[in-house]
């Protein structure tokens, strides 16, 4: 969005720009500018070895749009779901370029994406691959995968952890038994590759580097114990993003030439091999181009506390609430609508902001200094392309989901609203 810097805040230009779009759609609203994903696509791309793979998690944000944008940049697909599988497809993802992953696939799902033309997939377990081969022979074709791998942690870093400890993902690293089996081929699927993924956000760029190296290394080793060449090494990500308060996406100029050297280390004939090197993303792909509009529907005192009642609260911005996802006191809005009338000068305390929910929960920000806040005030919470709507408790209290505005610079390209309903379905007899 042209004017906006989540840096130093909002400019005038953009400051009129954001508030136009909260007279018009109302609020909540998140805004995401497709200048803003291109931008970051490029920056992350750059940052990792040539040649290499980046792939969009759809988890982050599956607005048709934003996919659309990334998969024409040159993002191919992981998704976890046939609802991120069907909007990576209808956003032109083909579906040669689309990773099938996740630790719970059902068999419907899985012969879903096969009758999709999936054929690509992460395995989890014996069991996984086992409902994959099935699958298969049931619809008579072939089916590549990738072993994902429960490797060592590399570091402490990560705002959330999916390895290095006990998992629901992959395989230990240390489970040889399992390992063997599934780097042979099974019926009609064979594996071409493994797949590591330990941990999220990992600001620490000397951490995120050792993150990387640890999983080649672990990789390597697994691949010479069981006398196994892949053709894929998927390295995963965990690339950092601010989330929810002003900040820049960081650049990582030491990371290519650290995994690139550990790469030749592990694997010296890859180039001769051809092997592929596959990364994936979704916070850093997606988190700078979204910003959420919301607007102050009272500020109260009780006791010795200001709060400041928001009409968007963890039903709007959850960030994966349930799981601990959000830290409240990371939301730091930026006031985009007029400033506070002079005759309201009393709000000198530190203010708390929460949700218009029927619950004590609903804390978007437990302490903040924000004495411009007046009811009718509109906010901008920046960073909040990834992990937004979809990531939050929509369905609670059955409040209208936030509006979406899509921009590509200054030109509006699309107004959209999540939509909720229970269908009912024919009884069973």
């Amino acid at each position: 969005m042209t004017g906006l810097s989540v840096e130093s805040g909002i400019n005038a230009s953009a400051r009129h720009r954001l508030e136009a779009i909260a007279q018009s759609v109302g609020t909540p609203a998140y805004v995401y500018d497709l200048a803003v994903l291109r931008s970051s696509f490029a920056a992350v791309r750059d940052d990792l070895p040539a040649g290499s793979e980046l792939f969009y998690s759809l988890k982050a944000n599956p607005h048709p749009r934003v996919v659309a944008e990334l998969i024409a940049a040159g993002a191919r697909a992981e998704v976890s779901s046939t609802g991120e599988l069907a909007v990576a497809l209808a956003a032109g993802c083909p579906a040669h370029h689309v990773l099938y992953s996740g630790p719970g696939k059902t068999r419907e799902e899985v012969e879903q994406a096969l009758h999709r033309g999936v054929r690509s997939f992460s395995v989890e377990s014996v069991t996984d691959r086992q409902r994959l081969a099935e699958a298969c022979t049931r619809i008579d074709t072939t089916a590549d995968y990738l072993v994902r791998i429960n490797s060592p942690r590399g570091s402490a870093g990560g705002s959330l952890r999916m390895g290095g400890r006990a998992s629901a993902f992959g395989v230990d690293h240390a489970d040889k038994q399992s390992l063997d089996q599934l780097l042979r081929p099974l019926g009609r699927v064979r594996p071409v590759g493994m797949h590591t993924f330990s941990a999220t956000n990992i600001a620490d760029p000397a951490e995120l580097v050792a993150e990387f190296e640890q999983s080649v290394r672990t990789v390597a080793t697994i691949a010479g114990r069981a006398g196994f060449t892949p053709s894929v090494l998927d390295l995963g990500g965990g690339f950092p993003a601010p989330f929810a308060r002003s900040g820049a996406l960081s650049r990582h100029p030491r990371l290519r030439a650290a995994i690139d050297a550990a790469l030749d280390t592990s694997f010296p004939d890859r180039h001769r091999l051809g092997t592929r090197v596959v990364f994936e993303s979704g916070r850093a792909l997606a988190a700078s181009a979204g910003t959420l509009l919301t607007t102050v529907l009272d500020v109260k005192q009780s006791g010795d506390r200001t709060f400041a009642v928001m009409d968007a609260g963890v039903n709007v911005l959850g960030g994966m609430s349930g799981l601990g996802r959000l830290r409240p006191s990371s939301v730091v809005p930026v006031p985009v609508g007029a400033e506070m009338p002079s005759s309201r000068s009393d709000v000198t305390n530190p203010v708390t902001l929460v949700g218009p929910l029927c619950t004590p929960l609903d804390v978007l920000a437990p302490s903040i200094d924000a004495p411009y806040l007046h009811p009718g005030q509109v906010l901008a919470i920046p960073n909040t392309g990834a992990y937004g709507p979809t990531a939050s408790l929509l369905g609670f209290l059955s409040r209208t989901p936030p509006a979406e505005v899509v921009l590509d610079g200054d030109r509006t390209v699309a107004v959209g609203r999540i939509e909720l309903r229970t269908q009912e379905a024919p009884l069973c007899d």
